[in-house]
């Protein structure tokens, strides 16, 4: 059944009136956001009438009971299904919260315009009264951090190909999301956890929580909050001082995933993750490899190819202008990925990311400092961390 306002009688009125309710259910949640555009409302609204509905007990009928938990989170559970027509999916079960029912409508509206091989596909949700639940196709091989995780013992040089071919993925998914669409999306929260892999190792983004809808002509974002994970959020998000907020937040948080599965699949950081070279903040000893040309131990492979050896500074490359620190350094997603396609030798070195309070006058001096002061921290986290993390 579809949740819209068609015609029924007996049983599907029943079924009708449920629609309804959740319909103005939605409606209710949007009057409540004063900060909701009215444009905004009405094209939420429209995606999720034209979404499938299903009813709690049919979510419980194809989860088994939610007997098979295939992954868990600060958002919920996910738990594995298999629908009528035979085909596997997975039901994310959101939690309960204060911001669950934003959380909840931002999901499903935004996955409901987005049609590309690099995003998961929404097949639909559930809500009804306090249970709130995504239903999208269920992806074999699991998130990036947990295949990695259980592959950490396969051989490097093998991996450094694949894992281009994931990471040209990402960028892909990344660039349909900011230009592809007829709103633009911007996601918010990219990493390694949220990139889903099929039977192929075809990537695809998930997990639209903390996602953003707006006009393709909107270049900087109003927010009232930082989203995003800690490693992965750019520096604009904590401080303004950096510049507005854009789908460069998202670029930078691509930057931060390629230097962290470049780090989990050198050797010298998953054999000796307590070693000197990576209890120096990844990104920081990169630049000193690069620059002294200190090339076995940035690749992280004696047994490289050539061709592998290419690919790994291409991406590393790629992945430093991402992270720069001011936005407008940053390559927009669709540069990212000509630059990924691209010949190594039409890419340069970038600058150091920079941390330093801009020439013209500002007030509340002391604010901005402080502000600049968590970036950096936050910024020059040990990226050892990220490495114990992967491979716990």
């Amino acid at each position: 059944m579809y949740v819209g306002f068609t015609a029924a009688t007996g049983k599907d009125r029943d079924n009708h009136g449920l629609s309804i309710l959740v319909v103005l259910g939605v409606v209710a949640f949007f009057i409540r956001k004063r900060k909701t555009s009215n444009a905004q409302r009405r094209k939420t609204l429209k995606a999720l009438t034209l979404l499938k509905h299903y009813h709690y007990n049919e979510v419980k009928r194809f989860t088994n009971s939610f007997a098979c938990v295939v992954g868990k989170g600060g958002f919920g559970t996910v738990y594995k299904g298999n629908l009528p027509d035979g085909r596997k999916v997975a039901v994310k079960v959101l939690k309960d919260s204060k911001s669950n029912g934003e959380d909840f409508i931002n999901e499903v509206a935004s996955m409901s315009q987005t049609s590309h091989v690099n995003i998961v596909s929404l097949v639909g949700f559930c809500y009804e009264g306090s249970k709130r639940m995504i239903v999208y196709e269920f992806l074999e091989n699991g998130s990036l951090d947990q295949f990695i995780s259980t592959n950490a013992a396969s051989s490097i040089a093998e991996w450094r190909r694949t894992l281009y071919d994931i990471l040209l993925g990402v960028a892909r998914g990344l660039e349909y999301l900011h230009y592809g669409c007829k709103t633009k999306i911007v996601h918010f929260d990219i990493k390694p956890q949220n990139v889903l892999l099929d039977c192929n190792l075809c990537p695809k983004v998930s997990d639209f929580g903390l996602a953003k809808l707006c006009e393709k002509k909107e270049s900087i974002m109003s927010l009232l909050d930082t989203r995003g994970t800690i490693g992965y959020i750019a520096p604009e998000m904590i401080s303004r001082v950096y510049g507005g907020v854009s789908h460069k937040s998202d670029v930078y948080s691509y930057g931060m995933l390629v230097l962290e599965m470049i780090g989990a699949t050198n050797k010298d950081t998953v054999e000796n993750p307590t070693s000197n070279t990576s209890s120096i903040y990844f990104p920081d000893w990169i630049y000193n490899d690069l620059e002294n040309e200190q090339q076995s131990r940035l690749y992280g492979d004696d047994d490289l190819t050539k061709e592998e050896e290419e690919i790994t500074k291409k991406m590393i490359l790629v992945a430093l202008w991402c992270i720069q620190s001011y936005p407008s350094n940053r390559p927009c997603m669709k540069r990212v990925v000509e630059m990924m396609e691209g010949s190594l030798d039409a890419l340069e070195v970038p600058p150091r990311p920079v941390f330093q309070v801009p020439i013209a006058p500002l007030q509340e001096s002391s604010t901005v400092l402080r502000d600049i002061s968590v970036c950096k921290a936050l910024y020059v986290e040990n990226f050892v961390i990220c490495i114990q993390k992967l491979h716990a």
